[in-house]
């Protein structure tokens, strides 16, 4: 599959933000207890930023606020927007043409982003993949597999930036577009171990995050974070997760918002794949291949699903004459109850014909072995003597068959002499010397 790269565009046209309306704004976001939501409410009911954040602190007065909240300085939002700068970053708006038009379309999105890299990656219809950090190599090489193969058929990849499934996405599709959302400031990615993968997503794709520069993220930040990532996609591919993930959030939050879920199946022994299977139980749709994914996402797009192998004809039996006698003859004897190919032949015999050990048989016959009768009974009595301590015995009787058994058995069948002769002459020789030692003494 051949796989589409991103083409750097110049900036696309549209209406954009002054500079001052930018410091505006940045400093309206930044202030304590406001967020999207009453960012969007004082914008709407006072025309502009400016003007609402000199009538802010008497709106807290008047709503029964404690104390102020802190609005910060025009130094202060001039600074962050030279860290942006240095960092060959920029803050787009929410009104702007390289905002990304899936999360604009989300309730509440954020009304600044600092985003870094190339906007033309959120013109792309979106796909997230999302998953266990501590992933198995299966789930680490299913991500990545699907991630090349979404990007591969035009789709931009989103995902956390993460370690584990995310880290396999963006990889994935660091040639075809991916989109990587932090928890923090873009200046500190997290986990610090992707920085260089951030880098790299910069220069073919884009990095975006609500958070100020200098930010480090903190354990709320994630579910901030999850929410760009799904509100970012068409849908949301679950690879591998707990039952107590924040990838399930991610779900819970794209699932809200009207996107569509996907979710890997695993093992139910493997507890990184609980979440998972229980996403297919509450009716998420099964993944095994990325076509399963751009074949449901497609009506959304317009773009082309996957083809379909067409379903083959049953083969026409019209024209075919019907069955002679002889043919029906044939059909009743392999239904019969003999058995093919043992026809008149015992059944302790095999039948004639190339087997799997030879010419003519299923397999070689063993040859009879005579029972070697003389020297097992010369073994017994050998026993006998050295019980009795008489060994005035003929040479001529080996007790080759004197094995470690019991010798009252039926003599064996296996010709002598066996391997355990040297161990019973020993034997018998130390019992030799024992007893007529014994002798002398007395």
């Amino acid at each position: 599959m051949s796989k589409r790269a991103i083409v750097v565009s110049e900036p696309a046209a549209g209406p954009r933000l002054s500079d001052r309306q930018r410091l505006s704004w940045l400093r309206l976001i930044r202030t304590q207890n406001v967020g999207p939501a009453s960012f969007r409410d004082l914008i709407n009911r006072f025309g502009s930023a400016e003007v609402a954040l000199e009538i802010l602190p008497e709106l807290m007065i008047s709503g029964g606020a404690s104390r102020i909240a802190r609005i910060p300085s025009i130094a202060e939002a001039e600074a962050e927007l030279e860290a942006a700068r240095k960092a060959g970053a920029r803050f787009v708006g929410i009104g702007e043409p390289d905002y990304p038009p899936l999360l604009r379309s989300m309730d509440n999105p954020p009304p600044l982003l600092a985003v870094k890299g190339n906007a033309a990656v959120f013109r792309l219809p979106g796909v997230a993949i999302v998953g266990a950090r501590n992933a198995s190599l299966a789930g680490i090489k299913m991500a990545r597999m699907l991630a090349a193969s979404l990007g591969g058929d035009g789709y931009g990849i989103v995902s956390g930036l993460a370690r584990g499934i995310d880290t396999a996405a963006h990889q994935g599709s660091l040639a075809t577009g991916t989109i990587g959302v932090l928890a923090g400031g873009l200046d500190l990615p997290y986990p610090p171990e992707n920085a260089g993968l951030c880098e790299e997503i910069a220069e073919r794709g884009a990095i975006i995050s609500e958070m100020p520069f200098g930010w480090q993220p903190r354990a709320q930040d994630f579910p901030r974070r999850n929410r760009l990532v799904a509100g970012a996609a068409l849908g949301l591919v679950v690879v591998e997760a707990a039952q107590r993930s924040g990838s399930l959030i991610s779900a819970r939050l794209a699932g809200e918002m009207g996107r569509l879920v996907f979710a890997v199946p695993g093992s139910p022994l493997d507890p990184r794949a609980a979440g998972t299977n229980g996403l297919l139980k509450d009716g998420a749709t099964l993944v095994t291949e990325a076509s399963d994914i751009s074949r449901a996402i497609a009506p959304l797009t317009g773009m082309r699903a996957p083809d379909v192998p067409p379903f083959e004809d049953p083969p026409d039996f019209s024209a075919t004459p019907p069955p002679g006698e002889s043919d029906r003859a044939k059909v009743i004897e392999a239904l019969g109850p003999t058995r093919v190919g043992r026809r008149n032949h015992p059944p302790h015999r095999p039948a004639p014909g190339p087997g799997l050990h030879g010419v003519a048989g299923t397999r070689p016959r063993r040859p009879a072995r005579t029972p070697c009768r003389r020297q097992c009974f010369a073994g017994f009595r050998k026993l006998k003597l050295i019980v009795s301590g008489d060994w005035s015995f003929r040479p001529g009787h080996s007790p080759a068959c004197l094995r470690q058994r019991d010798p009252f058995r039926r003599p064996c069948a296996t010709p002598c002499p066996h391997p355990a002769d040297a161990m019973n002459r020993s034997s018998s020789r130390s019992l030799a010397r024992s007893s007529a030692g014994a002798t002398r003494q007395a």
